[in-house]
């Protein structure tokens, strides 16, 4: 689809009868700003760090993984630049994009949540939030910044947590999905070279922490984590000389990433009402992996695994009887018998056996409230694969995957910040999704994402009246 829509977004919005919700706007930080706020929070020191991080930019050797450059709208779109760094100027746009309210999220801080200098890290996102508050505070009736929570232990989580939500007042919250630090075996073996040997761990699974805590005050503070994780310089993604190869899918496979993670690490069993979304990543690897769980689940279930595929009840005689009618010179029954598993099953059992057991999975209409009820996933207005996401056809429950219109304004891959709403009523056009789809996309799927973990979370906006509809169409025992 062209990045130039046929028309404007206020067209748009003149078509539809629900608002428009922009799940992922994105602010561009004046790092002249942000240095500011670090300096007054953190000291001169600290500061000076900050600006030396802030100098290196993105690597172009021919070592290291080539990252972002022209990276930010210009020339004839330097006024969504400008959107994008000047929150007054955003809301004067509004109407024009067709977008009734907005959330911002960070551009700083997608790679600051893993700063492994664990000072630096944490005053540089109290630093970004305490500047969001500041930047915002006078748009608020349409547009919300979204915290930052650095998340390499528990106590840093919810100590930058309650001071977002509590002291700054933030009612949105960007997490660090993952642990990344030099790995232990070659810091150890070879500390010159740590550097160069990342190790990576989900905070959701196989974590060296709790994170129950973390998860639990989220609940109490009624914020749904939203995640942003790109695995842009995995193994995979690590081309020194082409970006386009390196992003390509990145969003998608950081999420994916720590979907399995929250599902498989019981995280949605043990907190059925947290609400996860996972932003600027499309819906289709959801639902491949939706689809993979069930197959997985089939073959790997407790009762499958013991009736089927229990190596002390493989039937050694029988298969003897068959080497012996059906082998050959080398394939012989007494050679079988000599190595009846011949290394391809281990014949003990794992301490770990039920490896559903975590996730609470006893059958597979439970990825309705495991998976489907729990995660929101936010979508660009271009990306046509997200009609997957309303096929109910697909969904091994019958259900559909909720998917959220993101514009991801502030960023290069935005064409005409105020005509990007049409891209995405273009999928109407094309027959991929329907009317009820787009409402959905547009509105429906992030306000219940927002509005079940706090039912107040857009009083005083512009949109207050159709949210408050909204949940008493949802929850009318509570009208």
């Amino acid at each position: 689809m062209s990045g130039f829509a046929d028309y404007p977004g206020d067209q748009v919005r003149a078509k539809v009868r629900h608002p428009i919700i922009d799940s992922d706007a994105h602010i561009i930080e004046c790092e002249f700003v942000l240095n500011d706020y670090v300096r007054e929070i953190g000291g001169a020191e600290l500061m000076e760090r900050s600006r030396q991080r802030g100098r290196k930019g993105p690597a172009f050797s021919d070592n290291a993984t080539k990252g972002l450059w022209w990276g930010a709208p210009s020339g004839r779109n330097t006024s969504d630049r400008a959107m994008a760094m000047l929150p007054k100027y955003f809301r004067s746009q509004m109407d024009r994009a067709g977008l009734d309210f907005a959330h911002m999220l960070t551009t700083n801080g997608i790679g600051g949540l893993y700063i492994p200098d664990a000072e630096l890290r944490q005053v540089r996102c109290r630093a970004l939030n305490t500047m969001y508050a500041d930047m915002f505070k006078d748009v608020g009736d349409r547009i919300r910044p979204v915290a930052v929570i650095p998340t390499y232990t528990p106590e840093e989580a919810i100590r930058e947590l309650d001071h977002a939500v509590l002291e700054l007042g933030h009612k949105a919250v960007m997490i660090g999905t993952e642990i990344r630090v030099p790995h232990p075996d070659v810091a150890a073996a070879a500390p010159e070279l740590a550097a160069h040997a990342q190790k990576v761990t989900s905070i959701a699974m196989d974590s060296p922490h709790d994170y129950d805590p973390f998860w639990r005050r989220c609940v109490e503070l009624g914020v749904a984590p939203l995640c942003h994780t790109s695995a842009h310089g995995a193994r995979t993604r690590n081309s020194p000389t082409n970006y386009v190869f390196n992003h390509l899918g990145s969003f998608a496979s950081g999420s994916e990433y720590f979907c399995r993670s929250l599902f498989l690490g019981g995280v949605t069993n043990r907190f059925p009402t947290l609400k996860f979304g996972f932003l600027e990543c499309g819906a289709g690897w959801a639902l491949t992996l939706l689809n993979d769980i069930v197959e997985h689940w089939e073959k790997r279930n407790v009762r499958y695994l013991q009736s089927s595929l229990d190596p002390d009840k493989l039937d050694i005689a029988l298969m003897a009887e068959l080497f012996e009618q059906f082998g050959d010179a080398r394939h012989t029954a007494e050679r079988f018998l000599q190595n009846p598993h011949h290394g391809l099953a281990r014949p003990g059992r794992p301490e770990l056996f039920d490896e559903f057991g975590a996730a609470g999975m006893t059958e597979v209409r439970d990825l309705r409230r495991l998976f489907c009820d729990n995660f929101y996933f936010g979508c660009e207005a271009d990306d046509r694969m997200l009609s997957v996401a309303f096929n109910r056809r697909l969904n091994p429950v019958g259900a559909t995957l909720k998917a959220m219109f993101g514009s991801d304004i502030g960023h290069w891959d935005v064409m005409d910040a105020r005509s990007i709403l049409s891209e995405a009523y273009n999928l109407i056009q094309a027959e991929l999704i329907t009317e009820e789809d787009f409402k959905a996309l547009t509105f429906d799927n992030c306000a219940e994402m927002m509005l079940s973990m706090n039912p107040a979370y857009f009083d005083g906006t512009v949109i207050q009246d159709a949210a408050h509809a909204f949940l008493r169409e949802r929850t009318p025992a509570a009208a």
